[in-house]
């Protein structure tokens, strides 16, 4: 078994070597092609044993095996020709899979086509290619236990995504997809959708909740196969997401390379409908140009998570559930900003917001909110559940990220649900604009928020009268 981790961090460092790579962004798209055809050609390799009449969508020439696999094999310019070649006659690696084509799968092809439309070859010697794709080679992905090690290392490619700058939308903590999918309990034959899908997260997160409780025969595999669905706009994290989903045992994803938000809103009918939808749509970040002319009128904005949430409730079917990861600045303010949770809430039953603390997305430290509804019925009362750090500990980090363990108090709340410290409802009524930033009534703060003038004036009183007997008390044992 190859140590993944250092296979990985040996990449990183041939990668910096090579005058083509500008920056980690570059470096991950890099490694993102080579990752998906390597664990494409492991997964033909797989499915050729397994089916008699089985044949890889990628021509002979390009697959993996035959012309990576060799260490001492092509390299220098004949390596980067092979790769890059436009010629006529002699197309390279790019260029053929570029217009690739199948009559048997094409689906499988479409995939493969998609995943080179929107990648690069940013290196520029063949040299230090070569030592990246003999380093590839010491992982199998047909070993489950490289796949596991794999699972772990995904996670940290995923954190310099993250810590690549401006690219925190692509990372959710892995504690928070699992509770949240938990929580929503998809079941076998209902639709699953994620429409900003990063790195698919919360696609094999389904995955692999509908497997382990609902998924006994062949038929039944066969019926998830064609449950999970997800979109997502930015090329290195489509890649990354659909390697992902083809690692979780999906023959072919259905996942595509499209900007949600493009989507007609108008041209949505019941066919395009699903029934669950798990997401943490990117906020603050830049819209395309005149992409909220889709929407609606009185919901047009320019901030990319509210109008999500619009589209997310013209996705889901009646009794559809979804759960979403949303800002503080989603949960309030007035204008559009009402008007969307005016909607959310009349059509929506929103039983149950968790408030998380202000470090869970590190190195983000913006304040979210798990928010869990069901379309059909209009909401009535809402729940909140205040997650709190562990105890001692002041916030998350990047050595101390949020642990599932953590939401243990919460699960055994869920079914159960009685007021305490962490947990509160508040009555439909009882909001004023929509708002849905309301703090925990138990809290100090909220304690000394909520005490009108004249009870501060109480109680300053009372507590003077505490000073004064307790000084008479120390006179009379002084004397």
């Amino acid at each position: 078994m190859a140590n993944v981790g250092a296979v990985i961090s040996s990449i990183r460092n041939i990668m910096r070597q090579d005058r083509g790579i500008s920056g980690d962004a570059q470096r991950l798209e890099q490694l993102g092609w080579m990752l998906f055809l390597k664990i494409l050609d492991d997964k033909d390799q797989e499915l050729e044993i397994i089916k008699d009449d089985y044949t890889s969508v990628i021509p002979e020439k390009f697959q993996w095996r035959n012309w990576a696999t060799d260490a001492e094999g092509i390299t220098g310019d004949e390596l980067l020709d092979f790769i890059d070649n436009t010629s006529e006659g002699s197309k390279g690696l790019f260029a053929t899979l570029r217009n690739l084509t199948s009559i048997k799968y094409p689906k499988r092809a479409a995939l493969v086509k998609e995943v080179f439309d929107g990648s690069n070859n940013y290196m520029k010697s063949g040299y230090e290619m070569r030592k990246v794709i003999n380093k590839l080679n010491e992982i199998d992905f047909n070993s489950s236990k490289d796949k596991q090690v794999f699972g772990d290392i995904y996670e940290s490619i995923l954190q310099e995504l993250r810590d690549a700058g401006n690219k925190g939308e692509y990372y959710t903590p892995r504690a928070v997809t699992r509770l949240m999918t938990q929580m929503t309990d998809p079941k076998l034959g209902e639709k699953v959708l994620d429409p900003a899908a990063g790195t698919g997260g919360f696609l094999t997160e389904a995955i692999d909740h509908v497997r382990t409780n609902y998924v006994n025969t062949v038929d039944e595999e066969h019926v998830l196969q064609q449950s999970i669905t997800g979109w997502e706009l930015k090329p290195v994290a489509y890649v990354l997401g659909l390697t992902n989903l083809i690692l979780h045992e999906m023959d072919v994803p259905d996942y595509h390379y499209i900007d949600s938000l493009k989507k007609e809103y108008n041209s949505i009918s019941r066919k395009d409908q699903v029934d669950v939808i798990l997401a943490n749509p990117p906020f603050g970040a830049t819209i395309a140009d005149g992409v909220e002319t889709n929407f609606p009128a009185t919901y047009r904005c320019k901030e990319s998570a509210d109008l999500f949430v619009i589209l997310m409730l013209q996705l889901l079917k009646a009794q559809g559930r979804c759960t979403i990861v949303l800002p503080d600045g989603s949960i309030t303010g007035d204008g559009v900003k009402a008007r969307i949770r005016e909607k959310l809430l009349t059509d929506c039953n929103l039983h149950t917001i968790v408030r998380l603390p202000q470090t869970t997305f590190f190195p983000a430290t913006v304040s979210t909110n798990l928010l869990f509804f069901e379309k059909g019925s209009k909401t009535k009362d809402i729940w909140y559940y205040e997650h709190k750090l562990p105890e001692g500990q002041k916030s998350y980090s990047k050595t101390k990220p949020i642990q599932f363990n953590e939401f243990e108090p919460l699960i055994q709340w869920w079914n159960n649900r009685e007021e305490n410290d962490q947990a509160w409802k508040v009555n439909i009524n009882d909001l004023k604009d929509w708002d849905l930033d309301i703090k925990n009534p138990h809290s100090e703060v909220a304690l000394r928020e909520y005490l009108t003038s004249s009870e501060i004036i109480d109680k300053l009183l009372s507590s003077q009268k505490q000073i004064i007997s307790s000084i008479q008390d120390l006179k009379k044992e002084l004397k």
